[in-house]
């Protein structure tokens, strides 16, 4: 079965956002925008190596040539990168998960995940994220508690 699939074509295909909110500009923390800082300077030492071999569309993640990654190639370098790591395995939309959840997690506000994350009401972040609730819970009444106890 797996020889079947092997035969087949596959390209990247460069398509419309879904909706106007998707393109969307966002805020990175610090190590982020050193983590892309750096990454640019070796893009560009790439654009170098490759000469007028480079096809520059824009991307940030990019082929040693600049097109775009294709996927299980992407897939392929995140799963030796999490092994590098020792971290459990995952796919890479797990790591959209794993954003909200901590961003959740460390009391950010509902709203501010939905618009990181694009998403067109709270209410969605909110069923999708439920799991972090009840430690929000627990975090609030603490608080509350703190508070009170004061008078």
């Amino acid at each position: 079965m797996r020889s079947a699939f092997a035969k087949v074509k596959t390209s990247v295909q460069i398509v419309e956002l879904k909706s106007a909110r998707s393109r969307r500009t966002i805020a990175l923390p610090a190590v982020a925008i050193t983590a892309l800082r750096s990454h640019r300077t070796r893009q560009l030492e790439a654009r170098l190596a490759a000469g007028g071999h480079w096809h520059d569309r824009g991307f940030v993640l990019t082929s040693a040539i600049g097109t775009p990654l294709e996927p299980r190639n992407a897939t392929r370098q995140f799963k030796a990168l999490l092994t590098a790591a020792k971290l459990p395995d995952m796919c890479l939309h797990d790591l959209r998960h794993s954003c909200a959840t901590l961003l959740l997690a460390q009391g950010v506000n509902p709203r501010v995940v939905m618009e990181t994350l694009g998403h067109s009401q709270v209410s969605l972040t909110l069923n999708t994220y439920s799991h972090v609730l009840p430690a929000l819970q627990e975090d609030a009444a603490s608080k509350m508690n703190a508070v009170l106890s004061r008078s």
